[in-house]
This record gives C-alpha cells, sequence and structure tokens, in this order.
C-alpha cells in the first residue's frame, strides 16, 4: 500500500498519472476492483481531489514491481535514467523523490521512452539546467515513421506554435505570429518500403518538436496518436510512438565537467 498527500486540486487520474507510475499502470483495473481509497473510502471512478486528501493504492506485489524506468548513471551530482513508454516524466520524480533529494530538470513525453537527467545537489541543477536551456548538450533521438524522407540526410528548419486549449502545436513553414523557430536534423538508419528508422538530433527543444515537424514533412513518427497516421497506427496495432531519447553527451564548463567524456546510451531499441 502507498498512501500520498494531494497538493493541488486535480482527478484522481491526473494526480495518478504524475504520482505513482505504477497506479497508472493499472488505474482502470484499480478502480474497476476498488483498490483505491480516497479519504479512506473505497473509489470505483476517476473522481475530483482537492488540496489535503489522502489516496491509498492497493497494488499486487507484481503489479509494484513492473518497472517505469531504469537507472542508467548515477554519482554524487547527477542520476541519468532510461524512461518506460506509458510513464509521465512527473511520476519519474515523484518516485525519485520518495527516495531522496532529486531536482526535476527536463521532461519527456508519456510514450516516449529514453533518457532523462535529473540534478542531485543545486549546483548540479543550476548546470544541468542551463545545458538544457541553452542547448549546449548533445541529444539523439531514434524514431520509427510512416513513409520515407526524400532526402537520407537533413536540416529541417520550421516555426511551431502552441495551441494550448488542445495541448497540441502546429509547424508552418515560414515565419508566423506566435510561433518558434525550429531547427530538426535527421538522418536515415534504416528504409523499408513505407517505414524509416531516423537517428534525429535536435537543436531546438520545442514542445513535440519531432513528432510535429516528421508529421509536417509527411513522416509521421509510428504510433503517434496526436500528430501520426490514424489508419497507419490501426493498421499496425500501435497506440504509442515509437520514439526513443537515445543518446545524452553534455559539455559542461563548471564542476560537471568531469561528464563530458561519457556518452550515456539508452537500452531501448527500435526495429522497422
Amino acid at each position: 500500500m502507498l498512501e500520498l498527500i494531494v497538493e493541488n486540486a486535480q482527478s484522481l487520474k491526473q494526480f495518478t498519472d504524475n504520482s505513482y507510475a505504477q497506479a497508472s499502470f493499472f488505474f482502470s483495473a484499480l478502480l474497476k476492483n476498488r483498490e483505491i481509497k480516497v479519504n479512506g473510502k473505497k473509489v470505483g471512478e476517476d473522481i475530483f481531489l482537492v488540496a489535503g486528501d489522502t489516496v491509498c493504492y492497493y497494488l499486487t506485489k507484481k503489479q509494484q514491481e513492473k518497472a517505469a524506468f531504469y537507472f542508467v548513471y548515477e554519482d554524487e551530482n547527477i542520476l541519468i535514467i532510461d524512461k518506460e513508454s506509458g510513464v509521465n516524466s512527473e511520476a519519474v520524480f515523484a518516485a525519485l523523490s520518495r527516495e531522496g533529494e532529486y531536482y526535476f530538470i527536463h521532461r519527456l513525453d508519456r510514450n516516449t521512452r529514453g533518457l532523462m537527467a535529473f540534478a542531485k545537489t543545486r549546483e548540479a541543477e543550476r548546470e544541468l539546467f542551463a545545458a538544457f536551456k541553452n542547448h549546449t548538450l548533445k541529444k539523439v533521438y531514434h524514431a520509427v515513421c510512416f513513409r520515407v524522407p526524400s532526402e537520407p540526410q537533413s536540416v529541417l528548419t520550421a516555426y511551431l506554435k502552441k495551441d494550448e486549449n488542445k495541448a497540441a502545436v502546429k509547424v508552418f513553414s515560414k515565419p508566423t505570429a506566435g510561433a518558434e523557430k525550429i531547427v530538426t536534423e535527421y538522418k536515415i538508419l534504416e528504409s523499408a518500403a513505407d517505414t524509416a528508422k531516423l537517428e534525429i538530433v535536435l537543436h531546438t527543444g520545442k514542445t513535440h518538436q519531432i513528432r510535429a515537424h516528421l508529421a509536417f514533412i509527411g513522416c509521421p513518427i509510428a504510433g503517434d496518436m496526436k500528430y501520426g497516421d490514424s489508419k497507419a497506427n490501426k493498421d499496425k496495432k500501435l497506440s504509442r510512438q515509437l520514439l526513443v531519447a537515445k543518446k545524452l553527451q553534455f559539455a559542461f564548463a563548471g564542476t560537471l565537467s568531469y561528464l563530458n567524456e561519457k556518452i550515456f546510451v539508452s537500452q531501448f531499441e527500435l526495429t522497422l
């Protein structure tokens, strides 16, 4: 049993998704079997929570042991983990925070697998945050997309605008009011008749940039339910995007410079 206290008003599902990955995996089953209690009462539906509510989760041993992430590297300053698909980045941070003091630096989309970095000290937090903000690091992704790009490799430039109401973004070929410039580099690693495996380097890091930019050029990521090809996803029985944050390499100038020689690599592999 895990007991958690609600800090902000939100739905039970939102709270679960951001606080307890294992319960998020089995949320529907837990509700059906009434294995969640709110303020001591069993619940069977997604109710609204308010600050101060107590939520208790009763998972089986097997459910508790389902991995949400894997440790890749840790020292006294930073932690690198490999996040599973179907897990909110906030839930990873919540799990880590129950074990010690960590600092949240960046996030991955729920259904994107791969590497995330967390700081363990205030100084490391400042350096890591600056590295992600100023792009003084190399982030490499792997993706499988429907349809093969026309060029074997290219540096794509476009303009991305957020639609907060739809929790989505839109990409434009020319400068547009409210849109920010995005630069996405790709190289084809493998290709087949109607799919390609790409290596992608982000030169800017905007919301949903890879997913939206590839969809914009007509090569949506396989399994992407927001920007992708719904018919192809259905035909392939895919519901999560085939996208992995594959490699991280830093270029620190401060106390974390000892990490500059290291290249961190995700265990997750994609196949066509």
